[in-house]
């Protein structure tokens, strides 16, 4: 028998939510008496959420005041949310464009410690048997993705993503000093090619997405079964994804310095 949504609902964290929610929303530091009084929960309990958000910092207390507001996490994940949002915006016309040109997948990811994480993704009509979607991590050194960015990272951030490197499938590419050597071929290229090394029968091109530093702030890769793509059609995706990446980063440094 299936479950409805609402049986997987753990309480005390969507009431803990709440208690955050209303802090965010004030504009203005809050007290324990107002929060309880709004959100009509016991004293006690309110209590205990504001202190356990205070020690996970998603709010900060005001110990001299006793008063409560929102603390360095959440504004922090406030503005990583603006500006993977900006991210997308400006990358989703190239996107589309690339999409419509090859009618494959084009995915927009950025770095999280030793993984890609998808946070865009268009697909074309026709089918694609592949498994990431947005909000998934995959290992950056079997991904097209991962490398792109790997290989514009300063050396020492670089060093670290292939100290651990996991097998996705039977093609990855498991030793660390053959994959600085590929890494240094993507950075003199301006691309990376995976071919089944993340997916059995899928092959990703990905180029990384530069701020003005030369930082890999994201990257973008076009995804299609390993069939379709022939070496001459491979040279035209690369060339089109370089192309729409160097746009995205004079889009972004004109947005961020304008």
């Amino acid at each position: 028998m299936s479950k409805s949504g609402g049986d997987y609902i753990v309480l005390p964290v969507m009431k803990a939510l709440q208690v955050l929610d209303y802090v965010a929303r004030q504009g203005h530091d809050v007290t324990l008496t107002e929060t309880v009084a709004e959100l009509k929960l016991p004293k006690t309990t309110v209590f205990r959420y504001l202190q356990t958000l205070s020690a996970a910092q998603f709010i900060e207390h005001d110990l001299k005041r006793d008063r409560y507001g929102v603390g360095k996490k959440f504004r922090a994940l406030a503005r990583v949310d603006q500006e993977l949002q900006g991210l997308r915006d400006i990358a989703q016309p190239e996107m589309r464009t690339l999409m419509e040109t090859f009618h494959e997948t084009v995915n927009l990811a950025v770095l999280s410690d030793n993984e890609v994480v998808y946070i865009d993704m268009l697909e074309p009509g026709r089918p694609l048997r592949a498994n990431a979607r947005i909000g998934h991590r995959h290992p950056a050194h079997s991904t097209s993705l991962g490398k792109a960015m790997m290989a514009f990272l300063p050396d020492a951030d670089a060093l670290a993503l292939s100290s651990e490197l996991p097998q996705r499938t039977i093609n990855t590419l498991t030793d660390a000093d053959k994959l600085r050597r590929q890494v240094d071929d993507v950075r003199r290229r301006g691309y990376a090619i995976e071919v089944g090394e993340n997916e059995d029968g899928l092959m990703c091109i990905g180029v990384p997405i530069l701020d003005r530093t030369g930082y890999p702030v994201a990257a973008m890769s076009l995804s299609a079964p390993e069939r379709r793509m022939k070496p001459e059609l491979t040279a035209v995706a690369a060339d089109a994804l370089k192309g729409a990446a160097k746009r995205i980063s004079t889009h972004l440094s004109a947005q961020l310095h304008g």
